[in-house]
């Protein structure tokens, strides 16, 4: 299906649709932060936003990998290793409490 915004036409593929997702899911990570520290009534990072960035991190990655462009491959790459990285350091402290 084509899809005219005026400024931007694609082809809304099966693999454009994950590339949206991917971006959706990286994006929700952004909206529970700021939803847990409004909560909180201070800046607060939820364990959630590292979860939601795997999720959103490897859905772009596949697109990426798909699109091939080894730029964004990298960037994915590079990020889904440091969110993996935060999460293990989250349960380290949350074991030795």
């Amino acid at each position: 299906m084509l899809i005219d915004l005026g400024l931007i036409a694609f082809t809304l593929g099966a693999w454009t649709a994950i590339g949206f997702l991917g971006q959706f899911f990286f994006s929700m990570r952004f909206i529970i932060q700021w939803l847990t520290s409004e909560k909180a009534r201070k800046s607060v990072m939820p364990v959630a936003f590292w979860y939601f960035s795997i999720l959103g991190g490897a859905t772009l990655l596949a697109y990426a990998i798909h699109q091939e462009d080894p730029v964004f491959i990298f960037g994915q790459g590079l990020g889904l290793a440091i969110y993996v990285r935060n999460l293990i350091l989250i349960r380290r402290e949350n074991a030795a409490q």
